[in-house]
Parts: C-alpha cells; sequence; structure tokens
C-alpha cells in the first residue's frame, strides 16, 4: 500500500540507486559496443516498465554486464561497434528477446528457471567478468587492439606488447583503480565509483593526459530516450531470432534467480511467470525508447532493499532522479578520460567473480562444478549464445538423472 511513509522510503532509495546506475550505465554500453548515453536511457527506461509489470517489489531492472557483454559478441560479427546500423541491430534483437521473454511468460513457463542450475550463471558471469576485463586492458594501458581477436589471441598480443604500453593512461587507469577498491572498503555506502572516476580526471590534469595519446569520452547529451523503431525486416528476424533467444533466456534465469534471493530476506512471494511478463513488456517497451535488452541487477536490487524501498515505485523514483541528474553531470563528461572508465570497468568485471560460492560449488556437489567449469570454458572459447545454451542444457540433464535416480531408490 502506497502512503506518505512509502513514498519517502522508495524516494530515498530510488535517489540512491540513480547515483549507483550513472557510472554503471556508461561503463555497461561501453562493454554492449554502444554510445555511452544508451547505458543511461536502459536505466531510465527498462526498470520502469519492468517494475509496474513484474511482481517484486524491490527488483531492480536495467543494464547489466552479463547481457552488455552478450550484445557485443552477439552483434559486433554483423555491424561496427557504435555505428547506426549496431545500434539498429541491437534494438531489433531487444525487441525480439522481449517477445520471446513475454511469450514464455504468457505460457506459464515461469517455473522452467527452477530446473537450471545456479551453476551456469556462476560460470558465464566468471567468464564473462574475465572477457570484459580482457577487453579493457587494452584501454587501461593504452595499447590498440585489433577488432575480431579470439581470446587466447588477444592474450598474446598484450603480453607480446606490454613494453609499448602508455605509461600515461597507466597512471590514469591506476589510480581510478585503486581508489575505487580503497573506498570501497574504507567508505563501501559513498558513491566510490564516481569518486575515483574525479579521481582520474584529476590525475589526468595534473598530468596533462590529453597531450599524451589520453583519450577523453566527450560530453554526452543531456536528453530523455529518443523515440526508436526498431527495424523488423525479415532479414534481420532470421539473422538476430537465435541470439535474442540467448539473451532473453539468460535475462530471465538472472531477474527471476536475483527476484526469489531478495525475497528470501524480505518474505515475499514471487511470481516467475509475471517476472518473465515484465521482463519481456520492460525490453518490448525499451526497445522503442533507444534502450538496449536489460535484466534484474544484483547490485542495484540489493541496494534497492537495504535503502529501505517499499514498494515499485522505488525503480520509477531511480529513473526519474537519474534523468535530473544526467542534465547537471553531462557537461562534465567531456572531462572524464577513457582510462579512468576502463579502470572502474575492471573491477565491475573483477567484482562479478564470486570465489566464495565457486568454492561452496566445488565442495557440495561434482556434477553442479562441471557445469559451471563447462559453462565458465564455453564464455571463454565459444559464442555465448552456445555457452548459454550448452550450460543450461547440463543443468536439464542433470536435474533428470537426479529425478531418476530418486524415483528408482523409491
Amino acid at each position: 500500500m502506497v502512503n506518505k511513509s512509502t513514498l519517502k522510503a522508495d524516494a530515498f532509495a530510488g535517489l540512491t540507486n540513480a547515483v549507483v546506475v550513472l557510472p554503471q550505465g556508461v561503463a555497461f554500453a561501453m562493454i554492449a559496443g554502444l554510445p555511452p548515453i544508451y547505458g543511461l536511457y536502459t536505466a531510465m527506461v527498462i526498470p520502469v516498465i519492468a517494475a509496474l509489470f513484474g511482481s517484486s517489489l524491490h527488483l531492480i531492472s536495467g543494464p547489466t554486464t552479463a547481457i552488455s557483454i552478450v550484445i557485443f559478441s552477439a552483434i559486433s560479427q554483423y555491424a561496427e561497434p557504435e555505428s547506426a546500423h549496431y545500434i539498429e541491430l541491437v534494438l531489433v534483437v531487444t525487441f525480439l528477446a522481449g517477445i520471446i521473454q513475454l511469450i514464455m511468460g504468457l505460457a506459464r513457463f515461469g517455473s522452467l528457471v527452477n530446473f537450471v542450475s545456479h551453476a551456469v550463471i556462476i560460470g558465464f558471469t566468471s567468464g564473462a567478468a574475465i572477457l570484459i576485463a580482457t577487453s579493457q586492458l587494452p584501454h587501461a594501458l593504452g595499447l590498440e587492439l585489433s577488432r575480431g581477436m579470439a581470446f587466447h589471441e588477444k592474450w598474446v598480443f598484450l603480453i607480446s606488447n606490454i613494453s609499448e604500453m602508455n605509461l600515461y593512461v597507466v597512471a590514469i587507469s591506476s589510480s581510478t583503480l585503486f581508489s575505487a577498491i580503497l573506498l570501497k572498503y574504507l567508505l563501501p555506502k559513498s558513491p566510490y565509483l564516481i569518486i575515483s572516476m574525479i579521481v582520474g580526471s584529476i590525475v589526468n590534469v595534473l598530468i596533462s593526459g590529453e597531450n599524451h595519446g589520453v583519450e577523453m569520452l566527450g560530453k554526452l547529451n543531456a536528453s530523455l530516450p529518443n523515440l526508436s523503431l526498431p527495424k523488423l525486416s525479415f532479414k534481420n528476424i532470421e539473422l538476430l531470432t537465435p541470439n535474442a533467444f540467448a539473451i532473453a533466456l539468460l535475462g530471465l534465469i538472472e531477474a527471476v534467480a536475483i527476484a526469489r534471493s531478495i525475497a528470501l530476506k524480505s518474505g515475499q512471494k514471487i511470481d516467475g511467470n509475471q517476472e518473465f511478463i515484465g521482463q519481456g513488456l520492460s525490453n518490448i517497451v525499451g526497445s522503442f525508447f533507444s534502450s538496449y535488452a536489460g535484466s534484474g541487477s544484483f547490485t542495484r536490487s540489493g541496494l534497492n532493499y537495504q535503502s529501505g524501498a517499499r514498494t515499485p515505485l522505488s525503480a520509477i523514483f531511480a529513473a526519474l532522479s537519474l534523468m535530473l541528474i544526467l542534465f547537471f553531470v553531462a557537461p562534465l563528461t567531456a572531462y572524464l578520460p577513457i582510462p579512468a572508465i576502463g579502470g572502474i570497468i575492471l573491477l565491475v568485471a573483477f567484482n562479478l567473480i564470486d570465489f566464495k560460492e565457486i568454492k561452496e560449488v566445488a565442495h557440495l556437489s561434482k556434477s553442479e562444478f562441471s557445469v559451471l567449469a563447462v559453462t565458465f570454458l564455453a564464455t571463454l572459447f565459444f559464442h555465448l549464445e552456445f555457452a548459454i545454451y550448452v550450460g543450461v542444457f547440463l543443468s536439464f540433464v542433470f536435474y533428470l538423472r537426479k529425478t531418476i535416480q530418486k524415483k528408482i531408490k523409491k
């Protein structure tokens, strides 16, 4: 029930979320191969629709690292990142993923998520974290990496060319990274990502980085999400449907898993089918407002709950707060160096790897750990969509085997 007390709590939680998602949105869009502003558009549109049509009181949806890297892997093979054609294809795959999620929700497939091992998500996000870090190391070291290189080829290039790194770039990325780590542990409730970006910008000014090959982000366009129309040609639909299915599946697993983990603390009952519908509608609507595919964010959802959010209105307050903050912050991004963002993304990537969960899975179940390991390796060395399918397939195989063994014992 909405009242004065819940509105106050939701407004505070929304503002806190907006401060956190500002640097995340920029970083995630860059991981996805999109102009930075698209990450912020996604953080404005996706959470509002998902909150209005989902069942969770605390789930905050929007851009996520895992889906961002799948978007890049899927679309970069067909178009140049950040180009108009690339953005066009991203909007199409977002729309298709939303349609698939909506159909699955209406068909009441929500319970299927229960059969997908959590090890799939752990393995995939761990692999994605290493891929993200690998993609950002050139920005953090000042090295030029050719597009289209395989995972192992990138590491061979980085190691063999380490002597060519730009020390000015390294100074900015390392100062940003270390200040973020320090602030995270000393002042965990502070907007440490934003503060560390400011530190990196100050270091850039002190060493005259722009005169030594340091790239700048440039001024963001302080505007509301633009109307966009996904180009749903038969060619695009045929080309992108397999990718859209993988994105839809990953998004649903992420969102429902996060919603349920927070519901265990709040005591709320989650409707998996309704969450499918909420996620589907958010991506469908988002594709018409310059947003790319999103899902539930563990960081922002957890923060939303810890900040005292009481109703889904907190997601709406977060979107409105982000819009207001953007108008004040946009001119300042002209002074933000790319290596500073690279440093932030390296920290985001490291935080994705849950060493405690990996250790627990390895200790508790050999079959679960094998699912984790296979998904992890497939993520590194094959197409990301293939890694998702492999992990989900193995989950079902082991689930069926357990079910059959239980019946035989009876």
